[in-house]
């Protein structure tokens, strides 16, 4: 009999059950590919294609030869179109040294925690938080300590979060525009907190994907709202903003010292990001801002149009979001009081009785247990289809 060859700890974590968070949208897509009439609502893609301009202009430069190795740190040119792009958003000088390119901010954000977090040390989230978090922390054996965002606006309270950190936290983990909520940390939020973390000596992350993707304000970047950089890391992304998240680019700007941890773990696990990639990725950002604002007011008519049916659904709850591209339905009241789980409760009986998919709250942590999200990535129609759905459930 042959022996049981070795897994690694990390196989094990990351193979542990995860709960029922996905089941709805696993069986929704299993029943949509059978032929059933289920509308997926549970994912962030973008259901906007690539600007065609970009796809052109990267066939031409695949055709010009443009498929070799690139440097661990990133293009130069795509650097260069980064930095000028956090020039111009924050007012403050930058300079392509101060970035490190990914394939993807999910790259990118592992990357960051993996080189200033070793095993078992601390890592302070808030929380609702972005549920592909969980399996990079399980990956990175990361003590994870989470404090809740205060309802009904999640709201940072930083005296909270302080009041959180333990003898082995290391870093500090925000998110905004936040996923799932759509809330964001305001200005004098994010300097109190750079400047406290910096006063305990730990490290402070942000992350701004969404970055692009705000409504009545805009994004405030941590990059603003500090002037030593010493602890700070803030991470990016093309994937939401140009609809290319199958193009998997991201980045990081950090420090120097930092910088260079980053790239030599880049050079170590992923040995840089395809050079045609990275070509569309810098003509994107020089070229595209009309699309960008385009696929903004979509989302926020789609919004816009989302909280207009939700307020005419009597129980219905629904936190404004200010930015991303997701709703929050809080379904407690709907519920009888001693479901243990409301969210999950509701995003059943969504696929079961309407044939909508969402997904559990409880996937973002247990304190939004209360509620689900809803994906603004598909057109005012299919949006009127699921509350022309629910309307009728719920009266």
């Amino acid at each position: 009999m042959n022996k049981q060859l070795h897994f690694s700890e990390m196989s094990a974590r990351l193979a542990a059950p995860g709960g029922d968070v996905w089941a709805v949208h696993y069986e929704a897509l299993a029943r949509k590919a059978a032929g059933d009439d289920v509308l997926v609502l549970s994912v962030g893609d973008p259901d906007f294609d690539t600007p065609p301009l970009i796809a052109e202009h990267v066939v031409r430069k695949l055709r010009a030869g443009r498929t070799h190795y690139s440097p661990a740190a990133g293009e130069d040119g795509l650097r260069q179109a980064i930095a000028e792009l956090e020039t111009r958003c924050t007012g403050k000088p930058f300079t392509p040294e101060q970035f490190v390119v990914f394939p993807g901010a999910t790259a990118a954000l592992y990357a960051l925690v993996r080189c200033v977090l070793d095993r078992g040390d601390g890592l302070l989230v808030p929380e609702p938080m972005y549920v592909g978090y969980h399996s990079m922390f399980a990956a990175l054996d990361a003590d994870v300590q989470t404090v809740p965002l205060q309802p009904p606006n999640f709201e940072l309270d930083v005296d909270a979060l302080l009041a959180r950190v333990q003898p082995n936290t290391r870093a500090v983990l925000v998110n905004t525009p936040g996923n799932p909520c759509g809330n964001l940390i305001p200005p004098e939020t994010l300097a109190r907190l750079a400047a406290e973390c910096r006063r305990r000596n730990l490290w402070l992350i942000c992350d701004e994907v969404y970055s692009l993707i705000t409504f009545e304000e805009p994004h405030v970047s941590l990059l603003k709202c500090t002037d030593d950089m010493s602890n700070i890391a803030v991470v990016d992304g093309l994937s939401k903003s140009h609809a290319m998240t199958g193009w998997r680019v991201g980045w990081v700007v950090a420090d120097e010292p930092l910088v260079q941890a980053l790239v030599n773990l880049s050079g170590a696990a992923f040995f840089g990001v395809c050079q045609f990639v990275q070509d569309g990725a810098e003509f994107a950002l020089r070229t595209d801002a009309e699309g960008v604002e385009h696929m903004r007011r979509e989302y926020q008519r789609r919004r816009d149009y989302a909280l207009e049916r939700i307020a005419a659904i009597p129980g219905l709850e629904c936190f404004r979001p200010r930015g991303s591209m997701f709703v929050m339905l809080d379904a407690s009241a709907l519920m009888p009081a001693d479901t243990a789980d409301p969210g999950a409760a509701f995003a059943r009986r969504l696929l079961d009785e309407a044939g909508i998919s969402t997904i559990p709250g409880s996937a973002f942590g247990d304190s939004a247990r209360n509620y689900v999200r809803l994906s603004l990535t598909v057109d005012e129609r299919e949006l009127g289809e699921a509350f022309d759905r629910i309307d009728p459930l719920l009266n």
